[in-house]
Parts: C-alpha cells; structure tokens; sequence
C-alpha cells in the first residue's frame, strides 16, 4: 500500500471558566505534514506529537487531521 500525505494540527480549547474570562483556543505546535497509509495512521502519528507538559490537559486537546 502506498503512503499518502497528511496535514494535522493539535489545538488546545480553553476550560469553561478561561472561556468566560475570553481566553480563546491555541495551536499547540504548527501545521505538520506527515505520510502515513490512512487517516486513522496520522492521528496515531499526531497523537504522539502532543508534547509531553500538554498530557494533563488531554481531555482539553483535539487533534484536527486532514488528507493533503
């Protein structure tokens, strides 16, 4: 099977007390190009992008990935 090329992007929402007070939701990192077979192999890939000091604020992170 050959590999595709995909683009994600990791943001991180604010809870809804930041939300409130008008913090709004950021990229955590930038737009990475990544070749993987499926989509599903480049959230892997994405998930194991997330830097190691966002794991506790995993319920607050979404990985946005789409085929290039």
């Amino acid at each position: 099977m050959s590999m595709k090329v995909f683009e994600f992007v990791i943001l991180k929402h604010p809870t809804q007390e930041e939300a409130k007070n008008g913090v709004a939701s950021k990229m955590i990192g930038g737009v990475t190009t990544v070749l993987a077979k499926d989509e599903s192999g480049a959230a892997m890939l994405a998930g194991r992008a997330i830097p190691e000091e966002e794991l506790p604020f995993i319920d607050r992170l979404e990985v946005a990935v789409r085929p290039f």
